[in-house]
């Protein structure tokens, strides 16, 4: 593999194993692999501009830059295809399984003295009032209800 700032050239192996990758990848990876056959410059091939591979493979021209530049610093081809670890760790859900049992037992329950019935934003701010949570939104609430074929009316 002769990998420059200008131009990557694919041994016959490296060209068999993307192409192969091409078949049966699938999302950001096989996008990977076919910018890369796209740019490769071995057997007198011509590589595609930038822009005509960014519009066919739907990415933007920015993308087929870094794609190139990792396949330039990568140590190898299977460092390239293999996806990258997350440098933090994802964050957890703020809604646990307890509080959605006690929001969905808030909207069976009777609603407070003065509302007719539960509304979205009246049971996360009531969520908030018990401390069962620091903050919660209405858009959260509704998300758990429907998931639970849980109706307010």
């Amino acid at each position: 593999m002769t990998k420059t700032k200008r131009s990557i050239e694919l041994t016959a192996q490296e060209r068999r194993e993307l192409e192969a990758f091409t078949k049966t990848g699938s999302g950001k990876l096989f996008k990977r692999a076919s910018i890369i056959l796209a740019l490769d410059t071995s057997d007198g091939r011509k590589p595609d501009t930038e822009t005509d591979i960014a519009h066919r493979i739907g990415v933007s021209r920015q993308t087929v830059q870094i794609v190139k530049k990792d396949f330039t610093e990568a140590s190898d081809l299977t460092v390239f295809l293999r996806r990258k670890k997350r440098e933090t760790p994802p964050v957890p859900a703020k809604v646990t399984g307890e509080l959605e049992a006690r929001i969905i037992a808030l909207a069976y329950s009777t609603p407070p003295a003065g509302f007719s019935a539960w509304s979205l934003r009246l049971l996360a701010d009531t969520c908030v009032e018990l401390q069962y949570i620091d903050s919660l939104s209405h858009m959260t609430v509704s998300r758990l209800l429907k998931k639970h074929n849980v109706s307010l009316t």
